[in-house]
């Protein structure tokens, strides 16, 4: 092999390839998880409404087990991210800065994380209600860990957890790939909010069409800025507050979910 050929840029089918891959590896296989669980739902005795989706459920009926397996699942669900940063260090530039989670900028990544969560959150709320009232979802239980000394910090990092692989993986690393597989602007926006709606179909429609929402608003905003560190931030706050919330407060209060 030359000198040429290892310097030599990499084909649009080559990353088309690589971008199936990562997603395959990560987000994309959880969409097709979905769309089976969905349709388990939709063909299950009951109607959607009467069935439930849970996240962060319990592993094991051993406290400490339970913690490890929690801890490695985190741990291994970042994998994909790191595999996408590794790949992206191939283009020219720093992959940080080009993804925007360097830390050049705080006051900015947390003031508009910040304003996102709010802007995203309060209309979702809006939206997880309307769609329990159509009967469209499942009901939601966001945490269903233990109450043991271990359950809300593993709650907080199943958050990051989440913010990080979705917003590296849909926003930024995918957003790159498609523009550089030449994509038109709509049709990128499209694929990486469909993509994100997916993902959420377990929980129902209503879930899909909230999070495709949020899919659009966090692609432009990463268009505009290049900057996913304010999505993370965003996406953080959000699953903070509902993991831990649920965790904590009365169930009384989470009937509408």
């Amino acid at each position: 092999m030359t000198v040429d050929e290892l310097t030599r840029p990499v084909s649009r089918r080559t990353l088309g390839t690589e971008t199936l891959l990562v997603l395959g590896l990560s987000l994309g296989q959880s969409a097709v998880y979905a769309v089976v669980s969905l349709a388990a739902k939709l063909t299950a005795a009951g109607p959607l409404s009467k069935q439930t989706a849970s996240l962060n459920n319990s592993q094991s009926a051993r406290p400490y087990l339970d913690l490890t397996y929690q801890l490695v699942g985190i741990f291994f669900a970042l994998l994909p991210v790191l595999l996408a940063v590794h790949l992206l260090a191939r283009d020219p530039g720093d992959p940080a800065r080009t993804l925007g989670v360097d830390v050049r900028r705080p006051g900015f990544d947390l003031g508009w994380g910040a304003g996102l969560a709010a802007l995203i959150g309060l209309p979702g709320l809006a939206l997880f209600w309307a769609a329990a009232q159509l009967g469209v979802n499942a009901t939601l239980v966001p945490a269903a860990l233990p109450h043991l000394w271990w359950a809300v910090p593993v709650l907080i990092l199943a958050a990051v957890q989440n913010a990080v692989l979705e917003e590296v993986i849909v926003v930024g690393y995918l957003v790159n790939r498609l523009w550089q597989l030449r994509w038109r602007l709509p049709a990128v926006i499209v694929a990486s909010a469909v993509l994100r709606g997916s993902y959420h179909l377990y929980q129902g429609f209503g879930a899909f069409l909230g999070n495709a929402v949020m899919g659009v608003v966090f692609s432009l905003f990463f268009l505009r800025t290049r900057r996913v560190g304010p999505l993370i931030m965003a996406h953080t706050l959000l699953d903070v507050v509902a993991f831990v919330g649920y965790a904590l407060l009365p169930k009384s209060w989470f009937g509408w979910l």
